[in-house]
């Protein structure tokens, strides 16, 4: 059964509901009201006859006003000597003994009223009566009975029942009227969004529904327009990187085939061939390995085994691996501070950064490196003097296989993802990665990392 027939099936038990719960009521105040005024003017009406009653065997007198009140009232009423005669004078079958059994008879003995309902052939209808003993010395004389036949409900409303038909038809045709319209208020939306889903799924991210309304359909919409555009996004980024991928692979592979083909048919000099290819395969493995780092990232398989560490003994081991490219180094280190992460994959981070600051800062220039600490955050910072860039490209650099200068970067051996691994290495360590930069004075990169707090230190 589709989603909109289960809502018709819904809207029509609503209905279903509505009208019984409509019957129910107009039952009850029938029940209640009329039913219930009807015995209680019956019972005040009797007590009332009662009280012209003088005690003795009942007069002729007081047995006539009994039958005048019956013609003036809507209640038929008579008075009776003896309680056998009531049998032959109610309006429906009944005998002495089914009217007033033992149990009656000491309820009337005890100046009880006795009220009685049953059916009458001749009315048609339900009867309602009522017996009021005459005692005189706890002996009863006579019994006053009076009764009413009950209008039935349908007679009741025989007034309103074209106004009922016509407020039924008129709330039938308003049900069904907002029935179809929120029905299709409802289902709209969601057809909308399964056509959606289904060409999202067939590889057509452009895919959007319209969000019109404010309401949970407009969010939810709203909310698959933004999946659907994550999705778009990380499609067109899965296309950019196998295409960047195959472009980096492309260029090395090149030349490795052309110079092992070239020392085959013995053309050129061996060694700078063999040279050659020995630089594009290491550049290969480079970004080969460089990729792997990205993938282990991405899907969180990286493993961080955070410890106990001296960051500055980092900062000077990774400094001394680069003492042979560059020479000219400016320390300002804090050797107290410690922080708690991954040491291979923070010295990663620093070789990274540091190899940046070597290639792109001029030769006879210092490379400063500051390690310090403020307040709860440690502060590793490295700013070289050098090619530097323009501020609009800062963003851009930790995006992968992003370059500034692409010939010069492939020339060195750059694979473009280094900063893009650097930042999210910094930030699973609950760090960040800010850089700062302008066209040829230079750049300063800083990674804040948080404090171990003395309460934190292991001993």
């Amino acid at each position: 059964m589709t989603f909109g027939k289960k809502l018709w099936m819904t809207l029509f038990v609503f209905i279903l509901i509505a009208v019984g719960a409509a019957f129910g009521l107009a039952y009850m105040l029938y029940e209640k009201l009329y039913v219930e005024s009807v015995k209680s003017e019956l019972a005040a009406a009797a007590e009332n006859l009662s009280y012209d009653y003088e005690g003795g065997e009942l007069s002729a007198d007081f047995i006539k006003q009994v039958g005048w009140f019956s013609e003036k009232s809507p209640f038929d009423a008579f008075a009776v000597h003896n309680p056998r005669e009531l049998a032959a004078c109610i309006p429906y079958e009944a005998d002495y003994e089914t009217l007033i059994g033992p149990e009656e008879r000491s309820r009337l003995l005890e100046n009880k009223m006795i009220e009685e309902t049953g059916y009458s052939e001749r009315f048609d209808r339900q009867i309602i009566s009522v017996i009021y003993p005459l005692l005189d010395d706890k002996q009863l004389k006579g019994i006053l009975y009076l009764y009413i036949p009950l209008e039935r409900i349908d007679e009741l409303a025989s007034s309103l029942i074209m106004f009922w038909a016509a407020g039924a038809a008129l709330l039938m045709g308003l049900l069904l009227y907002g029935g179809m319209k929120w029905t299709n208020y409802v289902i709209k939306p969601l057809e909308n969004m399964k056509r959606a889903a289904v060409r999202l799924s067939n590889g057509d991210y452009t895919a959007r529904v319209p969000a019109e309304s404010k309401d949970e359909f407009g969010q939810l919409a709203h909310t698959f327009n933004e999946m659907a555009e994550s999705i778009q996004r990380e499609a067109e980024q899965r296309k950019t990187f196998l295409a960047t991928v195959s472009h980096e692979l492309r260029t090395p592979l090149s030349y490795i085939k052309g110079y092992s083909e070239a020392m085959v048919n013995g053309i050129g000099r061996a060694e700078q061939q063999l040279g050659i290819i020995h630089r594009e395969a290491a550049r290969m493995e480079r970004l080969v390995n460089d990729l792997l780092e990205l993938i282990r990232l991405d899907s969180n398989k990286m493993n961080i085994e955070k410890t106990i560490l001296p960051l500055a003994d980092l900062v000077y081991r990774t400094v001394d691996t680069f003492r042979l490219k560059h020479e000219r180094f400016s320390l300002d280190i804090d050797e107290e501070i410690i922080v708690k992460g991954d040491e291979g994959r923070l010295v990663q981070v620093m070789t990274n950064i540091i190899d940046n600051a070597v290639r792109y800062s001029q030769k006879n220039k210092p490379i400063y490196i500051t390690l310090k600490q403020e307040n709860n955050e440690v502060k590793w910072i490295v700013r070289d003097i050098g090619a530097g860039m323009p501020e609009e490209e800062i963003p851009k650099v930790t995006n992968q296989f992003y370059r500034i200068n692409k010939a010069r970067t492939r020339e060195d051996g750059g694979s473009g993802l280094g900063l893009s691994i650097v930042k999210q290495i910094v930030e699973r360590h609950e760090g960040e990665l800010d850089i700062q930069s302008e066209a040829d004075v230079g750049t300063t990169v800083m990674v804040i990392l948080p404090a171990l707090q003395d309460e934190g230190v292991e001993t």
